[in-house]
């Protein structure tokens, strides 16, 4: 398993990732009960898959219903999705932290460079308010690896946040603010600030906290309260080991070790080509120890470079917190 995971995070063209990802379904569908029996269902024999556009997706609700493990390891962490009371919860079984700590770092190094030095301020209330966050994880390991002493969390406390942006404004340091999107809004009612080299990164959509943007609304509020040109966000959930990221207009790109397919809205074993809207099928190899191969409840559109955006969501799917911004 050593050498699978360095294969994983060594992939760097579309050969070695095809190989990888073949190792990794083959793995899992001999090792992962639940999806062994759902492409069984499917009458998919894995022996007879050649390429990663003919793997079978399992749905992303199963995650609600079942253990999806693909590793006899102990399990070391629970993640657990966000949702209203009531709500069944997602929750992905953790059995090899490692992995994840070298994918978010990896993944975040390739797209904003060097962790080590960059001040990370996060504004999460809603997320620091429960537990079980893979999100929460993640910022954490930044906040702690950056070694910057202004790195830290806000919870309601915007005014402090100001002061604080506005002193790293003047130091001219490089710094990035993640933060879900209702309380990025909260924040710039009260209070304006001009800082073109900030990044700032949401990370979700309202919650049930404000009434639902298009995009490209709420960016432009974003972006005028901030005083920057673009907003970056971060396409992840409880159930990946992996994000992706936009620098901007929505658009967002994988590390090596991850991949998007669009399947048919009406057939959902059905691909879709390029430039077509679909539902969001993931692979996702760093999550060789659960399963790599999911279909979302999320809408995109998919373009030649392997790049996406996420459109909304299916009719009548459970809002979540780390889905993006309904359409």
């Amino acid at each position: 398993m050593k050498d699978l995971i360095k294969q994983i995070f060594s992939i760097s063209n579309h050969r070695q990732f095809e190989e990888t990802c073949l190792k990794v379904f083959r793995h899992q569908a001999s090792n992962c009960s639940i999806y062994k029996e759902y492409i069984s269902h499917l009458r998919v024999k894995p022996e007879e898959i050649s390429n990663s556009a003919q793997i079978p997706y399992l749905p992303i609700s199963f995650f609600k219903t079942h253990e999806i493990l693909s590793s006899t390891l102990p399990v070391e962490i629970t993640f657990s999705s966000s949702g209203t009371t009531g709500m069944i919860q997602s929750k992905h079984l953790v059995t090899d932290l490692s992995i994840y700590d070298q994918s978010f770092t990896l993944a975040f190094e390739q797209f904003y460079g060097k962790i080590e030095n960059t001040c990370f301020l996060a504004l999460l209330p809603s997320y620091l308010e429960r537990d079980g966050s893979s999100l929460i994880y993640m910022v954490d390991s930044l906040i702690r690896e950056s070694k910057h002493q202004d790195s830290g969390y806000f919870l309601h406390n915007h005014e402090e946040l100001y002061q604080k942006l506005d002193q790293l404004k003047a130091a001219g340091q490089k710094t990035i603010l993640i933060g879900v999107t209702y309380a990025l809004l909260d924040f710039i009612e009260k209070y304006q600030i001009d800082f073109p080299q900030l990044v700032v990164m949401e990370t979700g959509g309202m919650k049930g906290k404000r009434k639902e943007m298009v995009r490209e609304e709420l960016h432009q509020l974003l972006q005028d309260g901030f005083g920057i040109t673009d907003i970056h966000s971060e396409y992840g959930m409880t159930e990946l080991l992996s994000q992706a990221y936009s620098k901007g207009k929505g658009i967002f790109d994988c590390p090596p070790w991850m991949k998007i397919y669009l399947r048919d809205t009406n057939d959902p074993l059905t691909l879709l080509s390029n430039n077509r809207s679909g539902g969001i099928n993931v692979i996702d190899l760093a999550n060789v120890n659960s399963c790599s191969f999911i279909a979302t409840q999320d809408l995109g559109r998919l373009f030649p470079d392997g790049s996406f955006e996420v459109l909304g969501r299916f009719d009548n799917a459970d809002i979540r917190g780390c889905n993006l911004l309904v359409q």
